[in-house]
């Protein structure tokens, strides 16, 4: 190659086969990491979306029978607090029906149901992350072995000429570089976008964490009214 064409495609054309092969492995990590990205931002936004819209209607006045069987027909469409609520409600109905009244069993199912759902719910927000933090990390180590590869490969090229200058020398050590310029590049955004990401799920699950604990207080409170209303009668 000529030492004065030095140009990014030139670069790769003229690579060695094994620093292209990583070239190409970073370009194809990179792809599906701003596909992965892409996916993940336009998954949080519906999620939070979803999140408030339920909210809002939850602390609208709507009586908890209605929001269940909206929940149970839109079950597809709904979000993931509004199915946390459903599964919450579901296991009080059931228990409810076999006829158990003590405060607390009917409490401690509505709870374990609920986290358990909340637990399905963050395993799939978090789907993704792993891939991301994975390509941040290791990207940039996979582009220094195509780079340390190249160069000695440029210098075993060198090897047999008498004379050598830094004109002879740049075209090697700048193909090699490339490989380490591709694997930043690949690593950068995912690490950027997992450091948001993981951020905002944190948020995401300490409000459906808030919405557990604030449901089952409601709950709670239902119940004591329903056994204050019982004596009240039975008197």
């Amino acid at each position: 190659m000529n030492s004065q064409d030095l140009s990014i495609i030139n670069l790769v054309l003229h690579a060695s086969v094994v620093v292209q092969g990583v070239m190409l492995l970073l370009v194809g990590i990179s792809i599906a990491s701003w596909a992965a990205i892409f996916r993940k931002l336009f998954s949080l936004k519906r999620v939070k979306s979803l999140n408030e819209a339920f909210e809002r209607e939850f602390w609208s006045g709507t009586s908890l029978n209605d929001l269940f069987a909206a929940a149970a027909q839109n079950a597809r469409q709904s979000g993931p607090m509004e199915r946390i609520f459903a599964s919450g409600m579901r296991e009080f109905q059931k228990l409810r029906e076999r006829r158990i009244t003590d405060a607390g069993t009917l409490m401690d199912g509505a709870r374990r149901a609920m986290r358990a759902s909340f637990q399905r719910e963050m395993d799939v927000i978090e789907s993704n992350l792993s891939f991301l933090a994975s390509v941040g990390s290791v990207s940039p180590y996979v582009g220094l072995f195509g780079t340390v590869w190249g160069i000695m490969h440029a210098f075993t090229g060198l090897a047999g000429l008498q004379q050598v200058t830094l004109a002879t020398v740049a075209p090697g050590i700048a193909e090699a570089l490339v490989a380490t310029a591709i694997g930043l590049f690949s690593a950068i955004p995912a690490v950027v976008a997992y450091n948001r990401f993981a951020r905002d799920i944190d948020r995401v699950a300490i409000h459906q964490e808030t919405f557990i604990e604030e449901f089952s207080n409601i709950l709670q409170r239902n119940l004591g009214a329903q056994a204050a209303a019982a004596s009240a009668t039975g008197r």
